[in-house]
C-alpha cells in the first residue's frame, strides 16, 4: 500500500519502459508550504527535479537532480538563511523485505527505498532526498557574534584539558 504524501508522486510498474523514462517534477506552492512545515523551514521557493527513472536487475532506478531555493532557521538566531540547493540524486527502489537484514553500502551505491505493491512514490522520493540535503546546522552571517555574545565560546578559544593538553603542541613539533 502506498501513502499519499505532500509531495506525491505515483509510479506503476508497467508506465516504466524497457529504457529510461524521464521525468519532470515541480511543487506548486501548497506542497511547498506543506514540505516546509514538514522540513521546520522558513520558506520553500521552488522544489524542481529533473529524473530518469528504468529498470535494471535490482529493481528500479532514478537518478538525476534536485534543485531547490529555500530558507532554513539559522541555529544560533532564529533568522532565515537562504540557500539554494542543486544536488544529484540517485535512489534505487526495492522490494520491502519480508525479514528485516543489514545491508552493507559501499560508497558508490546509491540510496534505497523500499515499496511494496506494484507502483513508487517519486515524488516522496525526491522530498526525502530534499530532507536529507539540508544543512543540520544553517547560520547566518551574524550568528558567531550573537553566539559571542551569549557567552558561547568558539572552538578557536577552548583550549584542551588534562590528558589531550600537550598533544597539540606534541603533534605540531612532527
Amino acid at each position: 500500500m502506498v501513502i499519499a504524501n505532500e509531495f506525491s508522486h505515483i509510479i506503476k510498474f508497467d508506465e516504466i519502459g524497457a529504457g529510461a523514462s524521464s521525468i519532470r517534477l515541480s511543487a506548486d506552492a501548497p506542497t511547498r508550504e506543506a514540505l516546509a512545515a514538514r522540513f521546520d523551514l522558513a520558506a520553500l521557493e521552488s522544489l524542481d527535479a529533473e529524473l530518469s527513472v528504468s529498470r535494471d536487475s535490482k529493481g528500479i532506478l532514478a537518478e538525476g537532480r534536485i534543485r531547490s531555493t529555500l530558507s532554513q532557521y539559522c541555529i544560533a538566531t532564529g533568522d532565515p538563511v537562504p540557500t539554494v540547493l542543486d544536488e544529484p540524486v540517485k535512489i534505487r527502489f526495492v522490494p520491502e523485505p519480508i525479514d528485516r537484514v543489514e545491508i552493507e553500502l559501499e560508497a558508490d551505491d546509491c540510496d534505497s527505498m523500499f515499496y511494496e505493491g506494484q507502483s513508487i512514490d517519486l515524488g516522496e522520493a525526491v522530498a526525502q532526498s530534499l530532507g536529507l540535503a539540508l544543512d543540520p546546522y544553517p547560520r547566518s552571517p551574524d550568528a558567531a557574534e550573537q553566539l559571542k555574545a551569549a557567552g558561547v565560546k568558539g572552538e578557536d578559544e577552548i583550549a584542551p584539558t588534562g590528558a589531550l593538553a600537550g598533544l597539540k603542541d606534541l603533534l605540531a613539533k612532527k
